[in-house]
C-alpha cells in the first residue's frame, strides 16, 4: 500500500508544496532488490535495484583495479526508514529546515528508487564534505559517468540539498 505521503509530512511539519518548491519529484519506492553486501560502517545489508547493483559491482572492480577503495554506506532506503530518520532528528531537537538541507522529505530521496547509493572513503569522514578531497572522489568525477552514476547534490543544486559529494545515483539515461 503507497504511503499517505502528504498526511507523513503534516506530521513532519513538512509543507505540501515540498517537491514544487524544492524541484524535486517524487520518487517510487522500488519493491525489486539485490543485495550489494554491507555498508562499510555498520556492516548492514544494502540493496540495490539488479541493474543498478551491476553497474555498481562494475564500477565498484574498475576502481580496486585502477587502486581505489570505493566504500558502500548506504543504498536502498524505504519511505518508511526515511520517516524515522526525520523523526529522530526532530526527537534531537534538531529543526525540520535544517534537517531538510541535507534529508530529502520522505517519497522524494532518490535512496526510494534502488538507484542511490552513498559512497565513502577509508580517508574520510563518512557523509562529511572532506570526502570531496579524497582519491576516491576525483576518481568518481572522472568515471561514475561510464557506469551511468551521477552525482545528485552538486554545490549550488536547484534542489537547495547541501552538497553531498558522497550521493550518487544510477541512471538508465
Amino acid at each position: 500500500m503507497k504511503p499517505n505521503l502528504k498526511k507523513i509530512w503534516r506530521r513532519l511539519g513538512i509543507p505540501a508544496d515540498y517537491p514544487e518548491r524544492r524541484h524535486l519529484p517524487l520518487q517510487r519506492e522500488t519493491a525489486r532488490l539485490v543485495s550489494i553486501g554491507p555498508a562499510a560502517d555498520d556492516g548492514k545489508i544494502l540493496s540495490m535495484t539488479p541493474r543498478a547493483a551491476a553497474a555498481w559491482r562494475r564500477m565498484h572492480a574498475t576502481a580496486a583495479h585502477d587502486g581505489v577503495q570505493l566504500l558502500p554506506l548506504s543504498a536502498f532506503r524505504s519511505i518508511a526508514r526515511q520517516t524515522r530518520i526525520i523523526r529522530g532528528k526532530l526527537a534531537a531537537g534538531a529543526d525540520i529546515n535544517d534537517i531538510l538541507r541535507f534529508v530529502a522529505a520522505p517519497g522524494c530521496s532518490e535512496h526510494h528508487t534502488g538507484r542511490a547509493l552513498d559512497i565513502g572513503s577509508p580517508k574520510a569522514h563518512h557523509f562529511e564534505e572532506d570526502f570531496a578531497r579524497t582519491a576516491e572522489f576525483r576518481w568518481l568525477k572522472k568515471h561514475a559517468a561510464d557506469f551511468g552514476f551521477h552525482l545528485s547534490y552538486p554545490r549550488r543544486n536547484p534542489h537547495r540539498i547541501g552538497y553531498e559529494p558522497w550521493h550518487w545515483c544510477w541512471r538508465t539515461n
